[in-house]
């Protein structure tokens, strides 16, 4: 069945702008505040930790990190996802390590067994061993031994963990987002390639730097060659989403997937399709790259922008099809609204596309304000036994397998932190159109940490 424009939540098609505000910087460079996070933030908010494929079978798990708190998500049952504070009853020590220079760990367990006196736990969590425990008269409940349990969910395909016993439902939490976004059944896409490095910035900064549209221009020219990429941003509750701009008519291009302009968008978008798989490898795919080729042999000369979109998405759609890739089916309002990327508070963006997303996460590493685990992945849709075998690749700012489009990001983002630093600035002042969803980001910070709120710019 076909999505309509219905079913768009009124929110995501709200004013754009925002009055011009400032922001103080002690949110970027105060390791106060970044201590303070771990109470006031990580330990309230839902975070993203994985996907569901990634623990298929009864026992395999993974782990996650957040400044002091480590946590087991794993598959209990067929049908349950469950996780617990990595830490043993006993005394404190972690349960399972992450090995030296891993993103995290991941294996398969029929039980969790502490290496310092081996106690155990089930996949429930319940402690099954305690080494002679008879030397505990009393004490030793089944409440006070077990593991401490982690409210857990799924939505989109990933895992969500919320540290908070008295949490909001996940679902409540997401919202517009969720909503908007179910339009596209993400949870179909798979890992084309993810790869991770611990940056010399504070996550928020990482963040940032994917944020807004405004950048482009000056931080990627190239870009420029094949059409305008500046866009709106738009505040959505705790979350925010970006888009491009676009002409009366053709509203469908404020999403990823969009043509390029100029005299001739036929070989505009050939031209961006071919530049971007080369030089970024992210929003596109192969299927998308190859309809763009043909688009000179089968439009004739000056055919309106419009229908070059048309023409090239519904010949890709057809291209997918036929090796038993199958797109959603998503009205152009929808598309349009849903533009090219949500910010999900406090710390993942979704660039999601009908065939492809790339998501990028950010997270504190340490306490140390000035560094961050940056993560970004690129997603896609692959004929049922055909997903890729990937891992998180540890991938170091300069590494050439970044391509070329990333490390022009990479360069600001370490730029700006020590810029943060200097007595001559008095504190980022976001583009009340094109930044709102940085503005929005603080406004929303500042309601769990009770400090940094923007005020507005005198």
């Amino acid at each position: 069945m076909t999505d309509t424009a219905e079913n768009i939540p009124e929110s995501t098609v709200s004013e754009s702008h925002s009055t011009p505000l400032t922001i103080g910087v002690d949110a970027y460079i105060s390791q106060t505040y970044a201590r303070a996070e771990g109470d006031k933030l990580w330990s309230k908010v839902w975070q993203q930790v994985g996907r569901v494929e990634e623990i298929p079978k009864v026992g395999d798990f993974l782990t996650y990190e957040i400044l002091d708190d480590s946590v087991i998500i794993v598959r209990s049952t067929p049908d349950t996802i469950s996780a617990y504070h990595n830490v043993c009853s006993h005394r404190g020590r972690r349960l399972v390590d992450t090995p030296p220079g891993a993103h995290e760990a991941r294996g398969q367990a029929r039980q969790f067994i502490c290496g310092f006196h081996g106690w155990r736990y089930d996949l429930d969590g319940k402690n099954t061993f305690a080494a002679e425990r008879q030397d505990w008269p009393c004490g030793l409940t089944e409440e006070s031994t077990k593991l401490r349990g982690v409210t857990v969910d799924t939505w989109g395909g990933w895992i969500w963990i919320n540290m908070d016993p008295g949490c909001e439902p996940l679902r409540d939490y997401l919202e517009p987002a969720a909503s908007l976004l179910d339009h596209f059944h993400l949870e179909n896409m798979r890992y084309r390639w993810r790869k991770w490095l611990v940056f010399d910035c504070n996550w928020k900064v990482a963040l940032e730097a994917f944020m807004e549209t405004y950048h482009v221009p000056y931080t990627h020219p190239e870009f420029m060659n094949f059409g305008n990429f500046l866009g709106w941003s738009r505040a959505q509750g705790k979350h925010s989403n970006i888009g491009y701009d676009a002409p009366k008519g053709m509203e469908e291009n404020q999403a990823k997937l969009r043509i390029g302009s100029g005299a001739d968008p036929r070989k505009s978008t050939i031209e961006m399709q071919n530049f971007t798989w080369e030089n970024a490898n992210t929003n596109t795919t192969r299927t998308l790259v190859d309809a763009a080729q043909r688009l000179i042999d089968e439009l004739p000369e000056g055919t309106p922008s419009d229908q070059v979109l048309r023409h090239w998405l519904d010949s890709a759609r057809r291209d997918d099809e036929a090796r038993g890739v199958i797109w959603p089916t998503v009205d152009p309002q929808v598309v349009a609204a849903s533009g090219t990327a949500w910010q999900i508070f406090p710390n993942f963006q979704i660039g999601h596309a009908l065939n492809n997303m790339l998501c990028y996460s950010a997270r504190p590493y340490g306490d140390d304000p000035n560094k961050c685990i940056f993560e970004a992945a690129v997603y896609e849709l692959f004929p049922a036994g055909e997903e890729p075998e990937t891992e998180w690749e540890f991938t170091p700012p300069e590494d050439p397998a970044w391509r070329t489009v990333l490390p022009q990001d990479f360069v600001n983002m370490a730029a700006v932190q020590k810029g943060m630093k200097s007595q001559g600035f008095s504190g980022p002042k976001p583009n009340p159109y094109r930044e709102r969803s940085i503005v929005n980001l603080h406004h929303n910070l500042a309601t769990y940490m009770g400090t940094g709120a923007p005020v507005d710019l005198a």
